[in-house]
This record gives structure tokens, C-alpha cells and sequence, in this order.
């Protein structure tokens, strides 16, 4: 299943700098589940890698925590079916980690109305607890 993985249109992470390591799975498997390496891992390592600009790559190890992203899947009994959902969580990992940062709210004040309505909305309340009271 060598194949580049694409992060987005313009990032596209070659198969050679993707380590895989395969180990037993627990869980369900039938006969088969002491034999078959179906558990993936899934290593990359973001300060090595010549896929991602520089920019990208200083916002990614900042975001990240650390030069390597660790991707373990075994959820499945097939190896190749952890093998995809190990490449698409690290796709998905490294999209959150090179996306451009929110634009920053600029503040505003709320409307007269809304000042209004809240005021009403309080004293009404207070109304009705007021009238619950003992006299």
C-alpha cells in the first residue's frame, strides 16, 4: 500500500517518510488473533520531513507539541483496514496542525434592544419571586 499521503492540495506526504511497525492486536480475532499483526503504528516525524514549507512546519511543531506524531490503530481484525485508519487520522492530525489560525473576534457592544430586553427579562423574574413571598 505504498502511496503518498495527501494532507491537502498543496501538502502531500511522500510513502518514504512514513514509518510503519505492526504488532498483535488484543481484542477479537478468532483463531487468528495470536498470529496476525493487525495493530499499526503509524510514525512521522514533522521536524524531518521535506513535504511541509517551512511555515508550515514551525506552526505545525507549535501545535503538535513534539517532532513526532504517533498514530496507533487497532480497531479493526485486518491490518490493512487499521493501515487506512491510521493514515487517515495522521491526514486529519496534520490538517488541524497546519491550519491557519481563527481570525480574532473583534469586540462589539451589544445592541440597545437586546440591553433592554435583558433589563425587562431580570425584572420580570425578580417579579415573580417577589410575589411568592410571605407579606
Amino acid at each position: 500500500m505504498p502511496a503518498p499521503l495527501v494532507v491537502n492540495d498543496s501538502v502531500v506526504i511522500p510513502d518514504a517518510e512514513l514509518v510503519w511497525r505492526f504488532s498483535r492486536s488484543s481484542g477479537p480475532g478468532g483463531q487468528g488473533v495470536n498470529t496476525t499483526d493487525s495493530r499499526v503504528e503509524l510514525l512521522f516525524d514533522v521536524s524531518a520531513t521535506t513535504a511541509l514549507p517551512p511555515a508550515l512546519k514551525e506552526r505545525a511543531l507549535a501545535r503538535l507539541g513534539g517532532p513526532m506524531i504517533t498514530i496507533a490503530a487497532s480497531e479493526y481484525r485486518s491490518q490493512l483496514r487499521n493501515r487506512e485508519a491510521a493514515v487517515q487520522r495522521l491526514a486529519q492530525r496534520l490538517r488541524e496542525a497546519i491550519a491557519p489560525p481563527p481570525k480574532r473576534r473583534r469586540a462589539t457592544k451589544p445592541t440597545r434592544g437586546s440591553v433592554e430586553r435583558r433589563l425587562a427579562s431580570k425584572k420580570a423574574r425578580a417579579d415573580v419571586k417577589r410575589l411568592r413571598r410571605d407579606v
